[in-house]
Protein backbone atom coordinates (compact mmCIF):
# COMPACT_ATOMS: atom_id res chain seq x y z
CA UNK A 1 0.00 0.00 0.00
CA UNK A 2 1.46 3.18 -1.55
CA UNK A 3 1.49 5.81 1.80
CA UNK A 4 0.92 9.66 1.70
CA UNK A 5 3.67 10.23 4.40
CA UNK A 6 6.47 8.48 5.88
CA UNK A 7 9.44 9.12 7.89
CA UNK A 8 13.13 8.39 8.17
CA UNK A 9 14.44 6.06 10.69
CA UNK A 10 15.90 8.95 12.09
CA UNK A 11 12.58 10.70 12.47
CA UNK A 12 10.88 7.62 13.96
CA UNK A 13 14.06 7.57 16.79
CA UNK A 14 13.16 10.81 17.54
CA UNK A 15 8.92 10.24 17.85
CA UNK A 16 9.24 7.59 19.62
CA UNK A 17 11.66 9.91 22.49
CA UNK A 18 8.88 12.23 22.15
CA UNK A 19 6.12 9.84 22.66
CA UNK A 20 7.76 8.26 26.11
CA UNK A 21 8.05 11.69 27.38
CA UNK A 22 4.96 12.92 26.66
CA UNK A 23 2.56 10.64 25.35
CA UNK A 24 0.77 9.89 22.13
CA UNK A 25 1.39 13.02 19.79
CA UNK A 26 0.11 14.11 16.58
CA UNK A 27 1.52 16.37 13.19
CA UNK A 28 0.45 19.03 11.55
CA UNK A 29 1.62 20.95 8.84
CA UNK A 30 0.02 23.62 7.55
CA UNK A 31 2.06 25.63 4.48
CA UNK A 32 1.32 28.88 6.39
CA UNK A 33 4.55 31.27 6.90
CA UNK A 34 7.41 31.18 9.48
CA UNK A 35 6.35 27.58 11.96
CA UNK A 36 3.54 26.63 9.43
CA UNK A 37 5.71 25.45 6.93
CA UNK A 38 7.40 22.76 8.85
CA UNK A 39 5.62 20.08 10.62
CA UNK A 40 5.00 20.86 13.83
CA UNK A 41 4.81 18.05 16.85
CA UNK A 42 2.36 18.86 19.72
CA UNK A 43 1.00 16.56 22.48
CA UNK A 44 -1.89 14.83 20.77
CA UNK A 45 -5.41 16.47 21.22
CA UNK A 46 -3.46 19.67 21.98
CA UNK A 47 -4.12 21.06 18.39
CA UNK A 48 -7.39 21.49 17.32
CA UNK A 49 -8.03 20.02 13.86
CA UNK A 50 -10.05 21.94 11.93
CA UNK A 51 -13.10 21.02 8.88
CA UNK A 52 -10.00 22.13 5.95
CA UNK A 53 -7.59 19.89 7.75
CA UNK A 54 -7.13 16.14 6.78
CA UNK A 55 -5.15 13.15 7.63
CA UNK A 56 -2.56 12.27 5.14
CA UNK A 57 -1.53 9.21 7.39
CA UNK A 58 -0.02 7.98 10.36
CA UNK A 59 4.05 8.34 11.04
CA UNK A 60 4.96 5.30 13.77
CA UNK A 61 1.40 5.45 15.23
CA UNK A 62 1.18 9.41 14.94
CA UNK A 63 -1.49 11.14 13.13
CA UNK A 64 -0.06 13.48 10.86
CA UNK A 65 -2.52 16.21 9.26
CA UNK A 66 -2.00 18.88 6.42
CA UNK A 67 -4.49 21.53 5.88
CA UNK A 68 -6.68 21.13 2.39
CA UNK A 69 -5.50 23.90 0.82
CA UNK A 70 -1.64 22.72 0.95
CA UNK A 71 -2.53 19.31 0.40
CA UNK A 72 -3.68 20.51 -3.06
CA UNK A 73 0.10 21.51 -3.69
CA UNK A 74 1.33 18.52 -2.34
CA UNK A 75 -0.78 15.78 -3.54
CA UNK A 76 1.55 14.21 -6.30
CA UNK A 77 4.44 13.89 -3.91
CA UNK A 78 4.66 11.37 -0.88
CA UNK A 79 6.18 13.31 2.31
CA UNK A 80 8.70 12.20 4.00
CA UNK A 81 8.87 13.52 7.69
CA UNK A 82 12.93 13.72 8.37
CA UNK A 83 15.12 15.08 11.10
CA UNK A 84 17.89 17.70 11.49
CA UNK A 85 20.12 19.61 14.15
CA UNK A 86 18.57 22.61 15.22
CA UNK A 87 15.62 24.43 16.32
CA UNK A 88 12.04 23.76 15.38
CA UNK A 89 9.12 26.11 15.95
CA UNK A 90 8.60 26.87 19.25
CA UNK A 91 5.89 25.50 19.87
CA UNK A 92 6.94 22.00 18.18
CA UNK A 93 7.49 19.01 20.65
CA UNK A 94 11.10 18.27 19.66
CA UNK A 95 12.80 21.76 19.98
CA UNK A 96 13.75 20.90 23.34
CA UNK A 97 15.96 18.41 22.13
CA UNK A 98 18.02 20.20 20.12
CA UNK A 99 16.51 18.80 16.55
CA UNK A 100 13.86 20.17 14.47
CA UNK A 101 11.50 17.86 11.94
CA UNK A 102 12.07 18.88 7.94
CA UNK A 103 9.41 17.34 5.25
CA UNK A 104 11.03 16.38 2.25
CA UNK A 105 9.33 14.78 -0.98
CA UNK A 106 9.47 12.97 -3.73
CA UNK A 107 7.18 12.61 -6.56
CA UNK A 108 4.83 9.45 -6.93
CA UNK A 109 5.40 7.23 -9.87
CA UNK A 110 3.03 6.82 -12.47
CA UNK A 111 1.79 3.40 -10.95
CA UNK A 112 1.50 4.79 -7.05
CA UNK A 113 -0.74 7.58 -8.40
CA UNK A 114 -2.69 4.73 -9.99
CA UNK A 115 -2.67 2.50 -6.89
CA UNK A 116 -3.73 6.17 -4.48
CA UNK A 117 -6.89 6.62 -6.98
CA UNK A 118 -8.11 3.08 -5.94
CA UNK A 119 -7.54 3.74 -2.48
CA UNK A 120 -9.47 6.82 -2.19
Amino acid sequence: MVERVTATDEAVKLIRLLKEKHGPIMFHQSGGCCDGSSPMCYPEGDLLIGSQDIELGKIDGSSFYMNKKQYDYWKHTQIIIDVVDGRGGMFSLEGVEGKRFLSRSRAFTKEEREELMTQS
